[in-house]
């Protein structure tokens, strides 16, 4: 099962990055003005829109739900990489490197998913897309938190575990909302 999960993993992280990296080369590296708050909030609106659409039949704007997890997880790596750069290593980044900077956040991101999987048994599988935006919402609110404690905790893991958890958990519903269910492991090892 680790193994279709990896690929999964993989594929959806292929959309965001399309996504990513089209928006880059149109926007540049804009969002290195955002400071970790405000990407903390933006992703924080996102969440909230999702929970709202799943309990409202009619979206009034065309932004789906798999949009708005494909949305969540490139702001958590843009916060990722906010935290890794700070404010002192200018706002410009070239295609390459921001391509280089969010595959490094990626990988980090999803060696602690597999040791969490491994550990979890694939949990996630049998849990609701609604509870997983429920749980993203919580960490939200739990980096706020940290963050208006000026970074400072006793015991918790900190805002870059936050957003490494969210960004997973974004990806686990997407691949419950958008993936087949019996994804082929030949056909994605080209």
């Amino acid at each position: 099962m680790q193994v279709k999960t990896s690929l999964e993993f993989d594929e959806v992280i292929r959309q965001c990055h399309d996504i990513f990296f089209k928006k880059t080369l149109d926007y540049g590296t804009a969002w290195r003005i955002l400071r970790p708050q405000s990407i903390t909030d933006q992703i924080y609106i996102k969440a909230l829109r999702i929970r709202t659409l799943e309990g409202n039949t009619q979206a009034m704007i065309d932004e789906d739900i798999p949009s708005e997890f494909i949305g969540i997880i490139n702001y958590s790596v843009m916060a990722l990489i906010q935290l890794e750069l700070g404010e002192e290593d200018g706002m410009h980044l070239e295609p390459d490197q921001a391509n280089a900077l969010y595959f490094k956040q990626i990988a980090e991101t999803k060696n602690l998913m597999i040791s969490k999987n491994h550990d979890y048994g694939e949990a996630w599988r049998k849990m609701r897309v609604s509870s997983m935006t429920d749980l993203i919402l919580m960490k939200l609110l739990r980096i706020k938190q940290i963050e208006d404690n000026q970074g400072g905790t006793l015991i918790s893991e900190g805002v870059k575990a936050g957003y490494q958890d969210i960004l997973n958990y974004s990806v686990f519903a997407l691949i419950k909302l958008i993936l087949p269910e019996n994804i082929s492991i030949s056909s994605h090892q080209e």
